[in-house]
């Protein structure tokens, strides 16, 4: 089957894990081809060559912590002319030498907007369209209750009426909504070739690094080492050690870590349960998926859910990191098996589906 794949250029979450699908697809015989930006092409060029073509993408504009709904739009709208004479011309070199039959999108605008135009039946594959497509069974604080409503606009505007969507989550929750599959969260094979044990060390990871006093939160145990990453600085601070990214590295910090301090990024997380790692998630102010992932980390036992990083909620997430690890000893994962079954199915049903 010929199958077009969009992947966002924002952030490298999407690519990682497309990375994974496509080279599932692939494997199956497919021939895929494949529309993405900014980092995400430019791995995904080097992982598939030749078949990865880029375009413009969309960017969120960040302010402090949170992402700027204002800026983001603003910055949208002055690229949004240029990016779609971009795309869809690139589109028009594609059916040159290619004709999808089906088109699979990782929360990937332009692609779907590609389908669109061509009659094309769309598959989404993503975590976040379990904002809009499930039942929430956690609070939601009176202060995150905009973020909600903002965010399942957003998820409900960027692929609607798609044939179906498969939504990878680490937590299960009651489907209101039809052709919607959930299915384990997608790892990549470095992770599953993992064997952790459990060391002294915790992990840090912060993505967005203007929290510029962690360090100095962190030297306030200094019974605990910290290995943070984020700041892609090599630097001993007593207890806490600041290592520049190297994927082999964290890997293996990941895998002996004690427990895991991060926000409320889907992989990260979703790499941690898998691992039965111990999580602090300090979700991104006004990211309501992060704040979802975060409570669901509490709710189920994995770990817990605070607003910020101090002594006190270091503390107390240490203090019960036992009881963490039994509640995920529990949590069982055989590789990406759910999602290749599943999405097979699928394909094999848009075959015959008008």
């Amino acid at each position: 089957m010929n199958i077009l794949y969009g992947v966002p250029g924002e952030g490298l979450g999407h690519a990682t894990r497309s990375k994974v699908v496509i080279g599932h697809l692939l494997s199956q015989g497919h021939n895929v081809c494949v529309v993405s930006s900014s980092r995400a092409y430019q791995m995904l060029a080097a992982n598939f060559p030749g078949r990865v073509h880029e375009i413009r993408g969309f960017h969120l504009a960040y302010k402090e912590l949170t992402v700027s709904k204002s800026r983001t739009a603003a910055l949208t709208l002055r690229s949004a002319p240029e990016n779609l004479r971009v795309n869809f011309r690139k589109y028009r070199e594609l059916l040159c030498d290619f004709e999808p039959e089906v088109v699979i999108s990782d929360f990937e605008s332009f692609s779907f907007l590609f389908a669109k135009w061509k009659g094309l039946p769309v598959i989404s594959i993503d975590n976040m369209q379990i904002i809009s497509r499930a039942e929430l069974d956690v609070p939601v604080p009176p202060q995150e209750r905009q973020n909600l409503t903002l965010a399942r606009q957003i998820v409900r505007a960027k692929l609607p009426r798609s044939r179906h969507y498969l939504v990878s989550t680490f937590f299960r929750l009651p489907l209101i909504k039809e052709r919607t599959t959930l299915v384990a969260p997608i790892l990549r094979p470095e992770v599953l070739a993992l064997q952790p044990t459990r060391g002294a060390h915790v992990l840090v990871y912060q993505s967005a690094t203007t929290q510029k006093d962690l360090i100095a939160q962190l030297q306030q145990l200094p019974d605990q080492e910290f290995r943070v990453y984020g700041f892609n600085k090599e630097e001993s601070h007593g207890n806490v050690q600041l290592r520049a990214f190297s994927e082999q590295g964290f890997l293996a910090d990941l895998a002996s870590a004690r427990a895991v301090v991060t926000n409320g990024g889907f992989s990260l997380i979703s790499e941690a349960v898998y691992l039965h790692k111990p999580i602090c998630a300090v979700p991104i102010p006004a990211q309501f998926e992060q704040f979802l992932n975060a409570a669901q980390v509490q709710k189920l036992g994995y770990g817990r859910h605070f607003e910020a990083i101090t002594p006190d909620n270091l503390k107390a997430f240490l203090y019960d990191v036992n009881r963490f690890e039994a509640a995920l000893s529990t949590y069982v994962q055989p590789g990406n098996e759910e999602l290749f079954e599943a999405l097979e199915q699928v394909l094999a049903n848009v075959l015959v589906e008008p």
